[in-house]
């Protein structure tokens, strides 16, 4: 299995663009290339995917066991040339005072090779002391090759290379000029997400253009070509339920609406779900779905257009006040309140939550969360039970305003922010909305148990039809806990 890790000496230093870059260069030769990206992140992922063609999978040591990032690494590798993990902040860095959820751990984990991206501006002779150290600090992680980043010309370049060639046994694969073309738009939240840019393959192509120009692409296969047989690992667990029980799930996919994690939309339909993609810009009304699950993504973006789509909030919010079940994260969150206000504009949103979302200068909450289911979970439980404590991670600038006092809660925060510091995964009827981002895995896997309590809620729902058709009509309220 060829497999390499990009990663770099601290945050910042390019090992995006790079990783982009390397993507497409390999795939524009023919190359099948699987990404990866190290720990939470929505964003980097779609462009790695972008580029290679690929769903990007998240490899996170904080949210993930060993044994589930081994099996999704080689699972999802499988059949692909080489395999591309971008790291994120340093290679050494991680929450760990250990070491243990950092880059250079996967590393070890994976048996990664690994290519050093160094920002590389106003470093000379200074480089050899810094690739010294990162060699010596830890003897197991094997730093295959540096890719010098942001280099002034061509003297720099040659200044650098001899110094690294000096004193370092570590091969020079390539050397990458300051060039604004090798910039992606960056706002509040980081990089601009693909889907929202016209260009973004013309982007990606020119990206692809520039780092294969600058790279030694035969070398960097041969460093993943290196890379030792990794021993079987255990299979990830998989819930499957029978194909006669089938449950048709809404997606929320567009501009304002993007952040999912492949795996859990594969655990999604592994447990029985048919996703059903929709637009919250331009549909004017919901699909015909037993559920929803309306992910994170940038509504204040876009607010002008979501007020202005009134046929698909009035049908949102018709669907939630008849029971149905949806799910929202961070930014369905914010869509399913009543509006929504940042930089001293407000535009109204479904409403079906009651309150209202404040945009601020600064996040919010951002990192990793740690939750305590509250009794009794809105969502049943499956055969693989329900963790105690709920691991997933939060980066917003928003808060909510005017929140209903009764609303009820699904989590108590016990690490990160929530709702309001203590709380978060407001239940409304049939609605779990939370700022908090899941994984489905684990115990914890929220994949099975969504899909488990939307077929239980549909097929109340036949039963009542059937019974209406031959009783008295009678009205039912939906209990929400």
């Amino acid at each position: 299995m060829s497999r390499l890790l990009v990663s770099a000496a601290h945050k910042s230093s390019g090992k995006t663009t790079v990783s982009v870059g390397l993507c497409a260069a390999l795939t524009a030769r023919g190359l099948a290339v699987q990404p990866f990206k190290k720990g939470p992140d929505y964003i980097d992922p779609m462009w790695l995917s972008q580029a290679s063609g690929h769903p990007c999978f998240n490899l996170d040591p904080f949210l993930m066991s060993p044994g589930e990032i081994s099996a999704l690494f080689e699972r999802q590798s499988a059949g692909a040339d080489i395999s591309l993990v971008e790291g994120n902040k340093g290679l050494y860095d991680g929450l760990a005072l250990d070491g243990s959820n950092s880059n250079a751990a996967l590393a070890h984990l994976l048996d990664l090779p690994v290519l050093l991206v160094i920002d590389a501006r106003g470093m000379t002779r200074g480089i050899a002391p810094l690739i010294l150290g990162y060699q010596a600090f830890d003897r197991r992680i094997r730093i295959a090759g540096v890719i010098l980043n942001q280099l002034g010309g061509s003297r720099h370049e040659a200044k650098l290379r001899a110094v690294v060639e000096h004193y370092t046994d570590v091969p020079v694969l390539g050397a990458i000029g300051h060039d604004p073309r090798l910039t992606v738009v960056e706002r509040h939240l980081g990089l601009m997400p693909n889907h929202e840019m016209d260009d973004a393959a013309q982007r990606v192509r020119a990206i692809g253009e520039l780092i294969a120009a600058q790279v030694d692409l035969d070398r960097v296969l041969a460093v993943g070509a290196s890379a030792a047989v990794l021993p079987p690992s255990d299979k990830l667990v998989e819930v499957k339920v029978p194909a006669a029980a089938p449950v048709r799930i809404g997606l929320a996919r567009d501009k304002a609406f993007g952040f999912y994690y492949p795996d859990d939309l594969l655990a999604l339909q592994a447990a029985g779900a048919e996703i059903v993609p929709f637009d919250t810009l331009n549909d004017t009304a919901l699909p015909e779905v037993d559920g929803l699950f309306i992910g994170g993504g940038f509504p204040e973006m876009f607010m002008a257009e979501l007020e202005a789509n009134a046929g698909m909030r009035a049908s949102i919010g018709a669907a939630i006040e008849a029971g149905l079940p949806v799910y929202a994260e961070c930014g369905g969150l914010m869509y399913l309140a009543r509006s929504l206000s940042w930089q001293g504009r407000s535009y109204r949103m479904v409403g079906a939550i009651p309150a209202d979302v404040l945009m601020h200068e600064r996040p919010v909450g951002r990192g990793y969360v740690e939750l305590t289911p509250t009794e009794p979970p809105l969502w049943p439980t499956t055969s693989q039970g329900t963790a105690d404590q709920l691991r997933g991670h939060e980066f917003h600038y928003s808060s909510l305003e005017n929140l209903d006092p009764g609303i009820a809660f699904a989590y108590r925060v016990t690490r990160g922010h929530g709702v309001d510091g203590q709380r978060d995964g407001i239940v409304y009827r049939n609605v779990l909305a939370s700022y908090a981002h899941l994984r489905s895995i684990n115990a914890q896997g929220w994949a099975p148990r969504f899909v488990a309590f939307v077929r239980a809620k549909k097929k109340n729902s036949t039963a009542s039809s059937s019974a209406a058709s031959v009783a008295p009509k009678r009205y039912e309220t939906t209990v929400a806990v």
